[in-house]
């Protein structure tokens, strides 16, 4: 096989790779459980044998977060003393999964290469989720229920089994390929950090960068969610303080961080004690949609085992107690705390926390310094910054703030994100400067590069 054969391959890999994940609620949709779970052990087999005919040079075990192995191991451990045994071995067996699909592509693929690769999937799902309720409002006209079932004699669906409401044409809310108006909002999210700072570093055509941009925050109006747009505005503080640093230098950082340190403890405070009120402005009620009723619910279930939990989930399993029990919204079993940290002192006790939170706390420091410190090559003179070292600092903004209103942080695509951001952070240093920014060619131009924590970046 030819290096540009391979080299394609392997983004071919990493955008299948992607849509699985950020995208699996249409997947199963489509093919159903078991298709999905086929097409995730393709993926698994796949990789394996990618790494393998790769061999990165830079790969070591150790290389590993340390925190990602605590979260990992506890985790594991807990099939011990789950309460549901057979669920917590598929739980685990999935989130394995998951994280050797993130190391994968962390030491196969360069820091330009997961931005194109991921810009790509974005594009695929945001574009197919569009195209998709075009076709519901203008052929079949009616709402379209997951997997097709059928509505019963009563004509009472649960909201919840939407695939699409029909409502393109009435504004909204639309839910897309993947069945939520939650999610398609997040991955628009997504898409307006990633086409923004492929649009900005000059690495797409200004026509197709402005495109897919525009297209982005118009998928955020037409999903009408609040936290996608809470989500937004601490994005884009977040982009203020990260060029505010880049002026100040590391010396002179001190104002940013008591700024940063007032602007996060305003945000805590309204969201205590002004909730109804913010709330408000964004047309949602201070619960949430329910939530604050689910996470009163898991913590009291949570402590009743408060050190070492129920035991690994990921997922709920509604026909499995305590589950089955805790919960009902509109009709329908809910399955997840709505909220990443609760799910963790769910399932894995104060222990997963104190796993779970340093890998969080780690992988924004390092995203963070990488964002704006300035590069240097040896002892020479700083390199000129570059566009591109802003994007994982955006995106680990964006998974936090949706993980206090939603658990998918730790699994499918959000853990995947989390775990990839957290890898590459920790061992590949290829300098983010804009003198490393790569041409716009196609896959099968760009050539192999084994090494990808290299200093030096072939242009």
């Amino acid at each position: 096989m030819s290096e540009s054969k391979t080299r394609l391959g392997v983004s071919a890999y990493a955008i299948c790779v992607f849509i699985l994940s950020l995208g699996s609620n249409g997947i199963r949709n489509l093919v159903g459980w078991p298709g999905f779970l086929g097409l995730a052990a393709a993926l698994v087999v796949w990789g394996v044998v990618i790494f393998v005919r790769e061999r990165p040079e830079r790969f070591r075990w150790y290389r590993l977060p340390a925190p990602l192995y605590w979260f990992l191991g506890v985790a594991i451990l807990s099939i011990i003393w789950s309460q549901y045994r057979a669920e917590s071995v598929l739980g685990v067996l999935g989130q394995l999964a998951t994280t050797l699909l993130a190391v994968v592509i962390a030491f196969v693929l360069s820091w330009h290469e997961v931005l194109r690769t991921l810009g790509t999937a974005l594009r695929y799902l945001i574009g197919l989720s569009l195209v998709f309720e075009l076709f519901v409002a203008v052929f079949v006209q009616r709402p379209v229920f997951q997997n097709f079932i059928e509505v019963p004699e009563s004509g009472k669906v649960s909201k919840l089994l939407y695939w699409s409401r029909d409502l393109l044409f009435a504004g909204g809310p639309i839910q897309g390929l993947v069945a939520s108006s939650v999610l398609l909002g997040f991955i628009a999210l997504l898409g307006v950090i990633i086409f923004g700072i492929q649009l900005r570093a000059g690495l797409v055509r200004p026509v197709r960068g402005w495109f897919w941009l525009v297209l982005s925050f118009g998928t955020i109006l037409l999903t009408r969610g609040a936290t996608v747009w809470v989500a937004l505005a601490a994005v884009g503080v977040g982009l203020a303080l990260a060029l505010w640093a880049r002026r100040l230098g590391p010396e002179r950082r001190v104002p940013l961080y008591i700024t940063g340190g007032a602007v996060l403890a305003v945000a805590i405070g309204l969201v205590l004690f002004a909730r109804d009120f913010v709330f408000g402005l964004l047309g949602k009620s201070g619960d949430l949609t329910g939530r604050v009723e689910t996470w009163q619910k898991v913590i009291d279930l949570a402590e009743q085992r408060p050190w070492f939990g129920w035991g690994w989930i990921s997922y709920w399993a509604p026909w499995a107690e305590p589950f089955a029990s805790l919960d009902e919204k509109a009709g329908i079993q809910v399955m997840s705390a709505h909220n990443a940290w609760l799910d963790v002192w769910l399932q894995l006790g104060i222990v997963g926390l104190l796993a779970f939170a340093p890998l969080i706390v780690l992988t924004t420091w390092r995203v963070w310094f990488r964002a704006v410190d300035q590069p240097r090559r040896g002892y020479g003179p700083p390199l000129t910054y570059a566009t591109s070292a802003l994007w994982p600092f955006l995106v680990i903004i964006a998974l936090l703030v949706q993980s206090l209103t939603e658990s998918r942080l730790i699994i499918e695509g959000n853990w995947l994100l989390l775990v990839l951001l957290a890898v590459k952070s920790r061992f590949d240093f290829q300098l983010p400067s804009l003198e490393a920014e790569p041409t716009q060619l196609p896959w099968r131009r760009v050539p192999i590069t084994h090494d990808t924590g290299a200093i030096g970046v072939q242009r």
